[in-house]
């Protein structure tokens, strides 16, 4: 909830802030939960409506444009990564991940591969971060995390894509190093 806040706010004392009075909320509003959406969605649509009340008095307006980082000038990924359109899947992926199986296992489940995993995570821009987090890492559905979000179907489906085509470049390129060593 914490890194959530910290998304609208421009401090992690106001984000902790924001997380406490928005478990008051949730505690305060607990008998008026209607079931509607999950219980989950519902504490952090409380969250974010708190923590964006609260970014936006403090003056802190962050365009969209700002959130996306500088990825716009240049394509996530190669187009060679998807089937063209004269093929039976226009833009599919053409190909899978490198295959793992030539690599000893302990390279697999080394430290190394999470820590790359784990820096790619952490230079993404905040919404693609938030949303692969919540997608891959804590397994929610697209319409819990869209819900949580506040974001539409193609927004959070184009963060998501540009999430993990990141960080399927970096884990080829770390595993393609490890091939060689």
């Amino acid at each position: 909830m914490l890194r959530l806040a910290r998304m609208y706010v421009s401090s992690r004392a106001v984000a902790e802030e924001v997380v406490q009075e928005a478990w008051l909320g949730i505690l305060q509003g607990l008998d008026r939960f209607e079931g509607r959406s999950s219980l989950r969605t519902w504490m952090y649509r409380i969250l974010v409506n708190i923590a964006k009340t609260r970014g936006q008095r403090e003056g802190r307006s962050v365009p969209f444009s700002a959130l996306a980082g500088d990825d716009q000038a240049e394509p996530v990924v190669a187009d060679s990564w998807f089937r063209g359109s004269d093929d039976d899947s226009p833009g599919h992926w053409s190909s899978l991940p490198n295959d793992w199986r030539g690599i000893p296992e302990d390279r697999l489940l080394a430290r190394e591969t999470t820590r790359v995993i784990g820096e790619t995570l952490s230079s993404l821009p905040a919404m693609q971060a938030e949303v692969i987090r919540l997608r891959d890492v804590m397994g929610w559905s697209a319409e819990e995390v869209r819900n949580a979000l506040d974001l539409s179907e193609t927004n959070q489906r184009v963060l998501l894509h540009r999430a993990r085509s990141k960080v399927r470049r970096a884990v080829d390129g770390y595993l393609e190093g490890a091939e060689t060593t």
